[in-house]
């Protein structure tokens, strides 16, 4: 019997509220997701395939600025097959961020840690990702072969590019596709910014988060496919990875309508592309396995 094809789920969050509290989940809006999400609820939520395949999978990002959110998702991802990879959050701007990233990376599941996030999108300084302290801490990024994972919204594209141009040896994966206004359908800038970004080599899209920056209860996929147009001519499809944002994307359809989606999206791309996006260029960026197959049969 043949193996099945890979597909990686490149962005989802999880978390325990008894164990690691998220702030952010007090504001109204984010009231049907106010609950803990493990990865049995992911197991259940991710069955429908795409393209024929079904999730085999999963990097796991942070959601808070916490050290002890990291380590319990490096342990979670040493425990649980599905979960192949940790994008983890420490202190860009400590100066001993070296030894703690070495001591994650020491730590229970450390060989699961990838790459390091923080919410830029948060961040008021129009410059934080040029701030020198954030810049030497990027460079211990970098000497530890980890990648960086971009979190910002479209007004914050300038930090982005400046941070391609000054670090051309840090690979770099754009999240959420920088959050493109959906709603109003105003893309005109957003797409200067994302081609001008895509213009860096080292530089990867997250085709994930769309459906929370569309309308929430209306959208259909004809809301997104002018920013996967954007996206595939900019990047090319061995530079766009799929990801759910899973459980955040359950405030506007969940992970089986975000997939049903996707595949609609990828309906005239060849073999190769498909699997570039769906399974190949996440492989590449996080460091995966050719193919991972545990967790297949709990997602059938």
């Amino acid at each position: 019997m043949s193996e099945p094809l890979p597909l990686v789920d490149a962005h989802h969050h999880l978390w325990d509220l008894d164990r690691c509290p998220q702030p952010w989940l007090d504001e109204p809006q984010h009231e049907p997701i106010r609950r803990s999400f493990g990865p049995a609820h992911l197991r259940a939520a991710a069955t429908r395939p795409i393209a024929g395949r079904r999730l085999t999978g999963t990097v796991v990002v942070q959601c808070v600025t916490s050290l002890p959110e990291t380590r319990e998702l490096l342990t979670l991802a040493d425990e649980d097959p599905l979960v192949a990879a940790v994008v983890g959050w420490t202190d860009l701007t400590s100066p001993m961020i070296g030894d703690v990233l070495d001591e994650l990376r020491d730590g229970p599941g450390g060989r699961h840690l990838r790459a390091l996030r923080h919410l830029v999108q948060g961040e008021p300084d129009p410059a934080w990702l040029q701030q020198p302290s954030v810049e030497r801490g990027l460079r211990a990024v970098q000497k530890r072969g980890l990648g960086y994972d971009v979190l910002i919204r479209s007004h914050q594209f300038p930090q982005a590019i400046r941070l391609a141009e000054r670090f051309p040896q840090l690979e770099l994966v754009l999240d959420h596709a920088g959050k493109p206004d959906l709603v109003t359908g105003e893309l005109k800038d957003w797409a200067r910014q994302v081609g001008e970004l895509a213009g860096h080599p080292q530089v990867r899209c997250k085709v994930s988060g769309l459906v929370t920056e569309a309308d929430h209860d209306k959208w259909t996929p004809d809301d997104i496919r002018p920013a996967w147009d954007v996206l595939l001519s900019a990047f090319g499809p061995d530079r766009l990875m799929f990801g759910s944002d899973w459980p955040v994307c359950n405030l506007a359809g969940g992970w089986n309508r975000w997939a049903e989606t996707v595949e609609e999206l990828l309906h005239d791309c060849s073999a190769n592309e498909t699997d570039a996006v769906l399974a190949g260029t996440a492989a590449s960026f996080y460091h995966l396995p050719a193919h991972r197959t545990e967790g297949t049969a709990a997602c059938s």
